[in-house]
């Protein structure tokens, strides 16, 4: 063989080479895509008695100590990591968050790199737990309907879901995901008298580990826990808590169950026993439900997911203004006159609030400032599934912060208890939705 046919064939391979590199870097073939990392943390938050936390729910408690712990409160966080961001999702066994509660959490979570747009807390709207106003920093008002601030039980509460969040960071790995959805009739109803629209999707979210078991389970099912009343007082996470509990024992793989509740506010839990007591009913309706879930999310196939998205934005919210059957309704249960009403509504309430979107696989978790009614809720469902093509829709409710009720113009106008607690005016319900589904743009393309 001559020298020069030797070059001539060595050029070409090396041409081949290149050539073979220049496709993949074009196309991608062969590239190796990381799917996206959870981390989970799960932390009791239950105060202790000796400082005296008042449950939330009822101003019929007139701001009275808890006197025990039937079960225990928890916040459970988990955090997802792709190749570029990070965003914490927090659920809790409380009532609701004040205003201003999340500014101060993410003071205090900024030096370790969180901020208000990654952070999406989820309470149970639980009625036996936390006082929402017991926790509002601005409350001065000292009125025993309302809630009597705690400053102790405040500082504690921000410090043990900003543990919660640093904790599930820690233990980040590669996780698959998977959801399916499953109506179930006769599980709620609507309190709202001449009103039958409902929520009944159960939609449930599994997220497992690398070996196939299971890491998380995220479970939205729409329905106030309000069981237990003002003459029960002691901590419970209510029937979301026999719910996750329940879930937990028949995963038998060390999973953590989330619960998040979604636009809930006229929606009741229908009862699974009959004559039960408050207590009875709330293990009833949790543990039935948490068999029904479980039989879903078992048969759940999860699949890699390379990337999530999220999206935050702000909304500046109508003038604030009571309705005029306040003072036959909230007025008289929270013990508010005429002179208190205006310096109170301004004291407690925002003039902007905020919502985020969560996007994993064929999730897409909408946070709602508040106790939307389901109306309002299904009209989001509905256009955001057309919108962005996501497969599986769910409200996350009272995100971040409780504002208000929010209603229809022509549900406002009815009058009745939800009206009473809703403090912007008769527009802002579609006020909410229009805005949730103009900033769903970023997930149009999906």
């Amino acid at each position: 063989m001559f020298p020069g046919k030797i070059v001539i064939i060595i050029s070409n391979n090396i041409i081949r080479i290149f050539l073979v590199f220049f496709i993949l870097s074009i196309f991608g073939c062969g590239e190796k895509r990381e799917t996206i990392q959870a981390g989970v943390s799960v932390k009791n938050i239950t105060p202790p008695l000796e400082l005296n936390p008042i449950l939330g729910g009822y101003g019929d408690r007139m701001s009275k100590p808890a006197i025990g712990v039937h079960d225990s409160i928890y916040a459970k966080a988990i955090v997802f990591k792709d190749d570029t961001k990070t965003f914490a999702l927090v659920t809790t066994d409380m009532q609701s968050f004040p205003p201003y509660f999340k500014s101060q959490l993410v003071k205090e979570m900024q030096e370790f790199g969180w901020s208000e747009k990654n952070i999406l807390l989820l309470p149970s709207h639980s009625h036996s737990s936390i006082e929402m106003m017991s926790l509002h920093s601005r409350n001065n008002l000292n009125i025993p309907q309302i809630g009597i601030y705690n400053n102790d039980v405040f500082l504690l509460t921000i410090e043990n879901i900003k543990n919660v969040i640093l904790e599930a960071q820690e233990n980040m790995q590669p996780v698959t995901v998977g959801t399916a959805r499953k109506q179930l009739n006769s599980w709620n109803r609507n309190r709202r008298k001449g009103t039958t629209i409902i929520d009944n999707d159960l939609t449930i979210t599994k997220i497992n580990r690398m070996d196939q078991s299971t890491l998380a389970i995220l479970i939205n099912w729409t329905a106030h826990p309000t069981f237990m009343g003002p003459e029960d007082m002691e901590f419970s996470a209510g029937w979301p808590g026999y719910l996750q509990r329940t879930v937990e024992e028949l995963s038998q793989s060390n999973t953590a169950v989330f619960y998040y509740n979604g636009a809930e506010g006229d929606q009741s839990p229908t009862p699974r026993l009959e004559g039960a007591n408050n207590w009875e009913q709330a293990k009833s309706y949790g543990t039935d439900l948490a068999y029904i879930s479980w039989d879903l999310a078992k048969n759940i196939q999860t699949k890699p997911v390379h990337n999530f998205d999220y999206h935050h934005f702000e909304i500046a919210l109508p003038p604030r203004k009571w309705h005029p059957t306040f003072m036959m309704t909230g007025g008289k249960e929270y013990g508010i006159n005429n002179d208190q009403a205006d310096y109170i509504i301004n004291l407690l309430f925002p003039d902007s609030t905020s919502s985020s979107f969560l996007n994993i696989g064929e999730l897409l978790i909408v946070g709602v400032p508040g106790e939307m009614t389901a109306e309002l809720g299904n009209k989001i469902k509905n256009k955001l599934n057309t919108k962005t093509k996501i497969k599986f829709i769910t409200i996350g409710g009272l995100a971040n912060e409780w504002i208000s009720y929010m209603l229809s113009e022509e549900e406002y106008d009815k009058g009745g208890y939800e009206t009473s607690v809703s403090f912007y005016g008769s527009t802002l319900g579609p006020l909410i939705v229009n805005k949730i589904i103009e900033n769903s743009e970023p997930f149009h393309h999906n």
